[in-house]
């Protein structure tokens, strides 16, 4: 189901990421929760949820990583 709003997410998510980092995860979950409503457009069996999921962890970390000694989410720097 698509998140309305930041409050709405998962626990580990609002827990751990930034607010911003937060927003990144809620837009491309529901992007991809849309884009892959049917079967066929999904790869290995995986649910409509865990592929949104699995989609929104990879937006996220397109721009933000994680960080050894803290564990915190920090944005990438760029070169």
């Amino acid at each position: 189901m698509p998140y309305q709003n930041l409050e709405d997410l998962p626990d580990q998510v609002k827990k751990h990421l930034p607010t911003y980092a937060q927003h990144i995860y809620k837009e491309a979950f529901n992007h991809a929760w849309d884009e892959y409503q049917t079967e066929e457009r999904r790869r290995d069996d995986a649910s409509r949820e865990e592929t949104a999921h699995k989609v929104a962890w990879s937006a996220v970390k397109n721009q933000y990583e994680k960080e050894g000694a803290t564990g915190q989410w920090k944005p990438k720097k760029t070169s």
